[in-house]
């Protein structure tokens, strides 16, 4: 890096942070150090902030799955093998999208529990991932829904905390309220409703995260959204990534604000190593400067608001409309009227 130019790589990073601290740039340890405090600070940049970050929203689109229904099943009290005639499990519908697949949901001859399905082996086999607990079912009629689909790699978070949708058609609300709001989730049509949920791991640190709809959708739907993306870095051969690692690895923060990067870094070097004013200095400066860059990036001033006098309005809402002495009720929207 020029001794005369922004940080803008990995190294230009780490190396700008050591001469700061004027540490050794050749100390192995170090700059092991180094590079996990600039990570660090990468990372809690881009935590809450309120969404003011442009460069890491990210826009995909969702499409959801209509319900399946053709031919019969027949399953065992206490079995878990589903065993399909004249149906398609395991056969790609107009989406190139399977049939049925492991995660989505079956309801059987219309009864409840709503079962989850395990595997799908063919277009006659599929397992369940619990023990059907009904009477035996020869031939009956089943719906197989989806009603939790992936969201895209990267997703971080929404960008709206309201809406997850980019046409605020769907609603967001909490995985406590969802559960209690809609304990079956059992009714198919548009998504009005949805939560953002975490699935096991699958053999990964991070959680698979989905979104969950009520209503199940009842159709196959187009649902654009925008979201924050976890991949802060791309590397020289253009792929994204979630750290820096390599020295050529460069965030996608803007250059103009890359520095606040190391800034941030040296709060928490002085604040583990030093304890001393330093930290608090430094901490001074990084929050002053990423309050003045959200000012520089919020572009367009907000609209002004109509807040029209409610005195009068909730006077007269505190007791039923009545004009004279007989009549104490509403008749022709008088009483919106205030009349």
């Amino acid at each position: 890096m020029s001794s005369t130019t922004t940080p803008t790589t990995f190294s230009d990073l780490y190396t700008d942070l050591m001469n700061r601290i004027r540490a050794d740039t050749g100390g192995t340890a170090t700059i092991v150090q180094a590079k996990r405090y600039i990570n660090i600070a990468l990372q809690d940049m881009h935590i809450g902030f309120d969404e003011k970050v442009p460069w890491a929203e990210r826009r995909a689109v969702l499409v959801t799955q209509a319900p399946y229904s053709t031919g019969t099943l027949s399953v065992s009290k206490g079995g878990t093998a589903l065993t399909g005639s004249s149906t398609a499990w395991n056969t790609n519908n107009a989406f190139s999208v399977a049939n049925m697949r492991a995660g989505g949901k079956i309801k059987i001859n219309g009864t409840s529990p709503i079962y989850e399905i395990s595997s799908v082996a063919s277009d006659t086999s599929a397992t369940l991932a619990s023990s059907y607990v009904g009477s035996d079912v020869s031939g009956g009629t089943y719906v197989y829904f989806e009603d939790e689909y992936a969201l895209a790699s990267d997703f971080k978070r929404p960008v709206s905390v309201s809406n997850f949708d980019d046409n605020a058609s769907v609603s967001l609300v909490g995985r406590t309220e969802f559960r209690r709001r809609f304990p079956n989730n059992d009714i198919s049509g548009r998504p009005r409703v949805a939560t953002i949920i975490d699935l096991p791991f699958s053999g990964n640190t991070t959680p698979v995260r989905k979104i969950k709809f009520s209503s199940y959708p009842d159709s196959a739907y187009a649902i654009p959204y925008s979201y924050i993306t976890s991949n802060l870095v791309v590397t020289s051969a253009g792929a994204a990534s979630a750290a820096l690692s390599s020295d050529s690895d460069e965030p996608i923060v803007y250059l103009r604000y890359r520095f606040a990067i190391v800034l941030h870094a040296l709060y928490n070097w002085y604040r583990d190593k030093k304890d001393d004013t330093r930290s608090q200095d430094v901490k001074t400066e990084y929050v002053d400067f990423m309050s003045r860059m959200a000012v520089d990036q919020e572009i367009g001033a907000p609209r002004p608001r109509i807040q029209p006098r409610r005195s009068g309005y909730a006077r007269a809402a505190q007791s039923p409309w009545r004009s004279g002495v007989s009549r104490r009720y509403d008749l022709n929207g008088k009483f919106d009227r205030m009349e």
